[in-house]
């Protein structure tokens, strides 16, 4: 039988600060009996920012009475402004500098970067040297580098993508003199273009190739300096076309700030790792397990 409690307003606005929300109490209280409330902001990459929001909006449904407001505006602005205090967590893409020591980073992924080609092109490795020369335009035949004599169709990532950066660093190319045949955006851009065209190449996210060839599409990741393009060799370290995906903090983050990038790092989250095509890292607290 329901029982009716029939409160006059004001008395019913005190117990609903006081008393009404007791019944929920034990469910928003961690297991350690320390409740968790507040807000967190985070800023920076943009790469970085997907997985986050979607790590947030499942850490707030752990705990209630905390919001996570996530913005972009690139790895540089999430070191400025958590250097300023005007957020609570940077964001990056890339190591920190050495100008940046005074900041913490906490790698919440890894993110590798391979050459595609398509799956009936014959070619089954390039050097260093032959990929920056196709990509400046001095190789321009397939035959050039042991293979048909067809023309190179070359995919490149637009201004502002971070798999570009990642390219760019890797094989120390200015981005003026890269001569590309296609400009692209999106990883599946990219993917669908070489899949589209036998004598393409170009460079995406390792993770997004993987899965795009178990689903049969057909593309194949080419290997780099000797190492094959896999989502277990970036995880280990030795794919060399990687970086690290981070939370940045100055050094004393606040109770809150520190439980948020516990949960980014731990295993709980892999999943949305991998949703984002992104490769999980193993924290300390999960290694120790």
């Amino acid at each position: 039988m329901k029982s009716t409690c029939v409160i006059p307003l004001f008395a019913a606005l005190l117990l609903s600060v006081a008393g009404c929300r007791g019944t929920s109490t034990a469910e928003t209280t961690p297991a350690n009996g320390d409740a968790l409330a507040g807000r967190l902001s985070l800023t920076g990459s943009s790469t970085v920012a997907p997985l986050v929001t979607e790590i947030a909006k499942r850490y707030e449904q752990l705990h209630p009475q905390v919001r996570i407001d996530v913005q972009t505006g690139g790895t540089g602005k999430g070191i400025t402004d958590t250097r300023i205090g005007t957020a609570d967590i940077g964001m990056g893409s890339r190591p920190l500098k050495a100008d940046e020591a005074d900041l913490v980073p906490y790698q919440i992924a890894a993110d590798g970067v391979g050459l595609i080609v398509h799956a009936e092109n014959p070619i089954r490795e390039l050097t260093a040297e032959q990929i920056i020369d196709i990509y400046t335009d001095k190789i321009q035949n397939w035959k050039e580098v042991g293979g048909e004599d067809q023309p190179i169709t070359v995919v490149h990532k637009a201004e502002g993508r971070a798999t570009l950066e990642v390219f760019l660093q890797h094989f120390a190319i200015d981005n003026p003199t890269i001569q590309a045949d296609v400009i692209v955006g999106e990883n599946q851009h990219a993917i669908k273009t070489v899949a589209g065209g036998k004598w393409a190449i170009g460079y995406v996210s390792i993770g997004t190739a993987e899965a795009d060839i178990e689903a049969g599409v057909p593309i194949r990741l080419l290997p780099l300096d000797g190492v094959a393009a896999s989502t277990p060799n970036v995880a280990s370290g030795e794919f060399p076309m990687s970086r690290p995906l981070s939370l940045i903090t100055t050094r004393s983050p606040a109770a809150l700030a520190k439980s948020f990038i516990e949960y980014c790092q731990s295993a709980e989250v892999h999943d949305l790792v991998k949703s984002q095509y992104f490769v999980p890292v193993a924290s300390e607290t999960d290694a120790q397990k």
